[in-house]
């Protein structure tokens, strides 16, 4: 615990620093993670054993790419950078980007909420999953608690096989460039379990 309101003030700014934007069968894990810049929390269920050398291709998901947050987020330009970053990683592990008329081997959706627009209550009810982050002794007039959802569909079935949903706090002085910075470093996290191929 910080002994001070400088330290407790250092901690609030390393939390936000990866998290959010002007911006979920079977064993489910709970991951707090903790790194140098931020605290995130996040929960895993589904089962990523599917995935082999011949499911390489993936899509986006044709219904599941959604934004729910006020005016101070830029839905479209957070649609682009959850691509961008998703796609980044995933071609890091040795995926391609096809189109869903491709015939792909799998597909992924997103979506983020932020607190005032969805509670954790909403999201619990609508993706069976809640990480649950609290929000004492946050500065509500600068932060705000985010959730992000990332999940993984096998083509034609309609509940997907993997989910993860991570939340954290969204800094709005952020600069783009930041803000950037931290989606891509906080895809890297959610995705990390996704086998190479």
């Amino acid at each position: 615990m910080p002994s001070s309101g400088i330290e407790r003030n250092l901690i609030i700014k390393k939390l936000i620093c990866l998290f959010l934007i002007t911006f979920l069968t079977a064993c489910v894990t709970v991951d707090p993670v903790e790194t140098s810049s931020t605290r995130t929390t996040m929960v895993t269920t589904g089962d990523l054993g599917f995935i082999s050398e011949k499911t390489s291709r993936f899509a986006w998901h044709p219904s599941l790419g959604n934004v729910v947050a006020d005016e101070r987020i830029d839905s479209e330009k957070i649609v682009r950078h959850m691509r961008a970053s998703i796609t980044q990683m995933m071609e890091s592990k040795g995926y391609r980007l096809v189109s869903v008329d491709e015939s792909p081997d799998l597909l992924i959706g997103f979506g983020l909420a932020l607190e005032s627009d969805m509670s954790d209550t909403e999201i619990l009810k609508k993706t069976g999953l809640v990480p649950g982050l609290s929000t004492a002794g946050i500065d509500s007039d600068q932060y705000e608690k985010g959730s992000v959802l990332v999940a993984l569909f096998k083509p034609m079935q309609p509940q997907p096989v993997w989910r993860v949903l991570a939340q954290g706090f969204t800094d709005f002085k952020q600069s783009g460039e930041q803000r950037q910075q931290g989606f891509d470093e906080l895809i890297s996290l959610m995705l990390r379990s996704i086998p190479s191929v």
